[in-house]
């Protein structure tokens, strides 16, 4: 029954585009034709957008190459048919391979930078992001005067890229173990033109770092647990795993930080650590941590 259920969604998904390859004629149709097929599809909406509308727009414009901000003036423009063609194609991956948008487009965006991305790096959505926009206030009194950042667990080089931003006198030392992902952080230093503040390492966390001390050491390292991990929506199937899980608990890899992390730090040197919906089983695990 399941197979014959999942054959009849192909059938109806291929009408609809066959259809929508003859009819639709504006920017409007496309979003509406969008819009309609994300939420038939029930999509997941959680690598940059919040819902199928914004999605849609950002798709389609992103797609016709078009400012991704300014929807009204485009609205009623006729398509092309290869432009159609295109756009198209982006939504049938979006509904069929529940593909992130971040992985059609290439592009996410955090702390007002915008990021290449591919799927050998997680979609870059750490809200330590935010606290870098508040210079990490009120932890950090004087910017200035930070010299040596450490971003652990660096994926496409998001927050390394975000903290040589924010303190402008920090060489960054940026980790990971994937060698995939320090070519897609690599690319991003250099769209930044940061390769003289940004060293890419290839390390197991602290492995590569004996000796090396830091007066900041950011990470969002992998926090989810099993559970949780077994149930994610299809979307985050598309993302790294070694990106993702993290033992049982979710807090291996943030053991690992915790316990070495002293070693690596400067006499004033602070930490901080994502750890997500995890608080309450550090918390539970660490009782005396401040």
């Amino acid at each position: 029954m399941q197979i014959k259920h999942n054959a009849n969604n192909k059938l109806h998904e291929n009408s609809h585009f066959s259809e929508a390859e003859k009819t639709l004629l504006t920017v409007r149709d496309c979003l509406r034709f969008a819009v309609s097929r994300f939420y038939q599809a029930k999509l997941f909406f959680g690598h940059g957008s919040d819902d199928a509308y914004d999605e849609a727009v950002y798709l389609i414009l992103h797609t016709l190459h078009l400012p991704i901000d300014t929807l009204a003036p485009f609205l009623d423009a006729q398509l092309t048919p290869s432009e159609l063609g295109e756009v198209l194609n982006v939504i049938r991956q979006r509904v069929e391979q529940r593909i992130p948008a971040a992985y059609l487009t290439h592009e996410a965006f955090l702390g007002g930078y915008n990021f290449y991305v591919d799927e050998r790096v997680i979609v870059p959505r750490s809200f330590i992001a935010e606290l870098l926009r508040e210079q990490l206030s009120p932890w950090i009194a004087d910017p200035d005067a930070i010299s040596s950042v450490l971003d652990l667990c660096t994926g496409s080089g998001c927050l390394a890229i975000l903290a040589a931003d924010t303190f402008p006198n920090a060489i960054v030392d940026a980790v990971d173990l994937s060698a995939d992902a320090l070519a897609v952080a690599k690319r991003n230093v250099s769209n930044y033109e940061l390769q003289a503040r940004v060293n890419l390492i290839e390390s197991d966390l602290f492995t590569q770092l004996t000796g090396r001390q830091y007066d900041l050491i950011i990470s969002n390292p992998p926090y989810v647990d099993a559970d949780s991990v077994a149930a994610l929506p299809q979307e985050y199937l598309h993302e790294p795993a070694l990106s993702l899980g993290s033992g049982n608990d979710g807090l291996d890899a943030t053991r690992i930080i915790l316990q070495h992390a002293a070693d690596h730090l400067t006499e004033n040197g602070i930490l901080i650590v994502e750890i997500g919906h995890n608080r309450d089983a550090l918390e539970a695990a660490y009782p005396s941590l401040p």
